[in-house]
């Protein structure tokens, strides 16, 4: 296979070989979800291709119809089929592609464009290898790029249209365990992967048509397409640079033809060299705050002579470096369970990052994420530096808030004494609490009211009822009342217990 000149399909096959490379690691959710942004990336470029192709075959009509020759007509046939070639393939591969989402159960609740079940590699390998969905898809290539092959004839240039055609079968890589071409695409796949492997393939076919267009154009025109109209564009490593820095940006007129050396590109007055139609602008930065530049670009045309000007300001943005901390959890370190924080400092690399720490512990946890520990309330100081800047932010160090007394669910009032008797004992309950943390009952004093009888009273420990606890819950009957005092447990980072109060109850 050849390797294509056209920049938008060495792009594509680029994106495709690191899919593939992809493919052979402990992929991670992250990498699951850039499969996705992968596929639509190569939506987009199809959207272009597919306009290129509208362009192409208007040409073709034009000229035919300028030029009506026998051979033109038959030309303008063959791309109208050509299109319709490529659009069928096309069709054929986005059936596969809904056959697919919908074995993957459907759309997410997170994103109704993805599937839920995006890593199941079963339902792929039943689907094309078991089902033989794969074969048919390689059958349907070799279909696909034999029609548009014999839309070029015997010409002169057909075996380097064919060559550059990217729709193809590739031979399987030696030394792999692959039995066929579907197994070596399609077998144990996760269905994330699934997606850009066949955007990919529709893509080849979109490009594959545009081949054949190209070749057509050259034959009913005789000579390449020239484009008539320009805008001023440019390409700039970022818009957001931090002050000392350069802003480094290429300049270039959109649709120019790299063989064309009609056109002139100055910046801010100041003429720029210009290679394949593109000029290369970078200038130092100083001061903080917004920036403009302007382009001025004239361009004169090879058949009349006459020089267009396009003028168009662009802007970018100087700033300094600072940082920022994001509580993950809540505005406050709590004592004795773990504290998620996201810790990020403009322009610089997380992996550059680093968090200091007074008053509790800080424990990296990659990609700018850590765990904080604390054990003693008051206040905390963190101090993150990297990339030459520094900052130190201040936190309250606090308790768990207290937990709430709970009898089975209820927090106290009237009960029947079956329900009542169902009740195990008294537990420790955090409400409206994000964190992971459990509080454990370490005891409570129990009276038990008798209708017209004098209280009984006693001391449980733990939770659940002890003996006579128990023997006092099992002679509930109407009227007779509960109280539950003194109420105590501990939480997470408590040196000693707290009381958290009484609950009281009246049997019905």
């Amino acid at each position: 296979m050849s390797i294509p000149k056209e920049p938008r399909q060495l792009m594509i096959n680029l994106m495709y070989l690191v899919l593939t490379a992809l493919l052979a690691l402990n992929v991670s959710a992250e990498v699951m979800n850039a499969f996705f942004s992968l596929d639509r990336g190569l939506s987009s470029s199809r959207a272009i291709v597919e306009n290129t192709n509208v362009q192409l075959l208007s040409n073709i009509e034009k000229q035919a119809e300028a030029y009506n020759t026998p051979a033109n007509q038959q030309y303008l046939q063959n791309a109208k089929e050509a299109q319709r070639i490529a659009d069928e393939f096309t069709s054929y591969i986005e059936s596969v592609r809904k056959d697919v989402f919908d074995l993957a159960k459907g759309p997410s609740k997170n994103d109704p464009t993805i599937p839920k079940d995006i890593r199941n590699k079963d339902v792929t390998t039943r689907y094309f290898i078991n089902e033989n969905k794969g074969a048919e898809i390689e059958a349907k290539i070799n279909e696909t790029r034999q029609k548009l092959i014999a839309l070029v004839g015997n010409d002169p240039d057909a075996k380097k249209v064919e060559d550059g055609l990217p729709l193809l079968v590739e031979p399987l890589p030696a030394g792999i365990a692959a039995k066929n071409w579907a197994e070596f695409k399609f077998k144990q796949m996760p269905v994330a992967a699934i997606f850009p492997i066949l955007g990919k393939m529709q893509s080849d076919a979109k490009n594959s048509a545009t081949a054949v267009l190209n070749h057509i154009v050259k034959k009913v025109s005789g000579d390449e397409i020239k484009f008539d109209k320009f805008t001023p564009a440019v390409s700039a490593e970022k818009s957001y640079v931090i002050q000392g820095e350069k802003y480094v940006a290429d300049v270039f007129l959109s649709a120019y033809s790299s063989s064309a050396d009609n056109i002139n590109i100055n910046v801010n007055g100041s003429n720029l060299p210009i290679k394949e139609g593109i000029a290369h602008y970078e200038t130092s930065t100083s001061g903080v705050g917004e920036r403009s530049y302007k382009v001025n670009i004239s361009v004169r045309n090879p058949l009349t002579n006459k020089t267009d000007v396009y003028t168009k300001e662009f802007k970018y943005e100087v700033g300094q470096r600072s940082v920022a901390v994001s509580l993950d959890k809540m505005n406050v370190f709590y004592i004795g369970v773990d504290n998620p924080i996201s810790v990020s400092a403009a322009g610089v690399s997380s992996n550059d990052v680093r968090v200091s720490a007074t008053g509790v512990t800080v424990n990296p946890q990659g990609g700018g994420k850590f765990i904080v520990r604390a054990t003693t309330p008051g206040e905390a100081s963190l101090t993150v530096s990297g990339g030459g800047a520094s900052q130190t932010f201040k936190y309250r160090v606090k308790r768990i808030p207290d937990p709430a007394p709970r009898l089975g669910k209820y927090k106290g009032g009237q009960l029947g004494n079956g329900e009542f008797k169902a009740q195990g004992g008294i537990s420790a309950v955090l409400e409206n609490f994000d964190f992971d943390a459990k509080c454990d009952m370490v005891g409570f004093e129990f009276t038990y009211y008798p209708k017209r009888q004098d209280p009984i009273v006693v001391s449980n420990n733990g939770a659940r009822w002890s003996g006579q606890a128990q023997d006092m819950v099992n002679k509930a009957k109407p009227g007779d009342a509960y109280f539950f005092d003194d109420i105590k447990c501990k939480c997470p980072g408590d040196v000693a217990a707290r009381n958290i109060g009484s609950i009281a109850i009246k049997i019905r």
